[in-house]
């Protein structure tokens, strides 16, 4: 019951696990159905989900080697892209199998459709060459087989493998995304000179060579974390326009027709900076009026903070995710706790962290480092004499 057949699934998420001590698979899988158990709701139920087919069979293979056991997680599943991204993130809160401490990371969630696809491309191609060329429907099918074509044709360039389109060397002007899924929608629609960050906070070498001797516009998501990402390229240097999307959409996810128009609004990094600034400053000052208005509430003191403290954390509970805030305590944006060292390395006024997390010692020391004020979370295993622990 609950296996789900290859030609039902969608995407594959694969996971590794350390633990110390031994564990076996049993002990693993049943970690991962009761620890996940009411966390996400009844509709989002891993033993439900898996006695409807839409999480498929959980596959373990661990090793055990000096008193630690190591391994990797597969997970199926025949669910959306957004539902598959949250069960990949609730295998993350999974910190003990039994007595022993363990720690799951995700290391990706993979569309398998791809590979059907070009297979589906290369039949394609294959039958089109037996066509009649007078056939009134072939100009059409060959502009939907080219579309889809263009759709595959992405490469791993340089040492960090960045998913790129295959003429990134052949191009004088390219475009610099967020991810792969960023890369496929815009050879889908016939752009050239695409090339991924790959969900890197520091700007690879890769394209830092690469901003030397061409023409580079940074095309970002709109939402916030966008905007930090054009924190981390500017500082970088060589990009020379930011083109956005609408606001809460991501750039894999747009029309061609949305695409053209975004790139047609580009502006100049300076330009884009400046506005980005000015929206930030109005925020405040409409954060400091509206406070200005609230007689009991004039002046910010520990309680107010730990009130707001409080209600972040209820809203990162089971997305293991971190908030960043400034000293007027606005949200900066939001991260994976895994990648929150990385990204404090990058930013600079950052006053607060409120975690779905463990505040540990390189977190601490990295925060005592920044002078960031406050670490807030539900477990904290560190100490510090200069930033504030608050658990709640």
């Amino acid at each position: 019951m609950g296996k789900i057949y290859p030609v039902s699934t969608k995407y594959i998420i694969t996971a590794e696990i350390t633990a110390t001590g031994t564990v076996d698979k049993n002990d693993i899988v049943g970690a991962i159905f009761g620890q996940t158990e009411g966390l996400l709701g009844s509709e989002l139920e891993l033993r439900e989900l898996q006695k409807s087919g839409r999480i498929g069979r959980i596959e373990v293979n661990v090793e055990t080697k000096d008193n630690e056991t190591k391994g990797e997680i597969i997970v199926p599943s025949s669910m959306d892209k957004t539902e598959t991204a949250i069960i990949a993130a609730a295998l993350e809160t999974i910190e003990r199998i039994g007595p022993c401490v363990s720690k799951i990371s995700v290391k990706s969630v993979d569309d398998v459709r791809m590979n059907k696809r070009e297979q589906v491309l290369e039949r394609a191609k294959h039958l089109l060459k037996g066509m009649a060329s007078t056939d009134t429907d072939t100009q059409e099918i060959t502009d939907e087989v080219k579309q889809s074509v263009r759709a595959g044709s992405i490469m791993d360039y340089g040492p960090e493998k960045l998913s790129a389109s295959n003429d990134i060397d052949a191009v004088k002007e390219i475009l610099i995304v967020e991810g792969r899924a960023d890369v496929v929608n815009l050879i889908k629609y016939g752009f050239n000179g695409v090339i991924a960050l790959n969900g890197a906070n520091n700007v690879p070498k890769t394209i830092k060579n690469l901003m030397k001797t061409k023409s580079c516009t940074l095309f970002i998501d709109g939402d916030r974390g966008g905007e930090l990402i054009v924190k981390a390229v500017s500082a970088a240097g060589g990009v020379e326009f930011v083109a956005r999307a609408p606001d809460g959409k991501e750039v894999e996810e747009l029309t061609g027709k949305e695409i053209h128009k975004a790139l047609r609004s580009r502006m100049s990094m300076a330009e884009f900076e400046g506005k980005t600034n000015r929206n930030n400053h109005n925020r405040e000052r409409d954060g400091r009026d509206r406070e200005s208005r609230r007689p009991m509430q004039q002046n910010r003191n520990d309680h107010s903070d730990t009130q707001a403290f409080r209600g972040m954390l209820n809203e990162l509970f089971g997305t293991r995710g971190a908030y960043l805030l400034d000293k007027n305590m606005t949200i900066l944006g939001k991260v994976p706790v895994s990648e929150l060292i990385n990204t404090l390395n990058e930013l600079k006024d950052v006053n607060a962290i409120v975690l779905d997390g463990i505040i540990d010692k390189d977190l601490v020391s990295i925060a005592e480092e920044k002078g960031i004020r406050y670490l807030v979370s539900t477990d904290i295993r560190a100490k510090s004499k200069s930033v504030e622990l608050v658990q709640l």
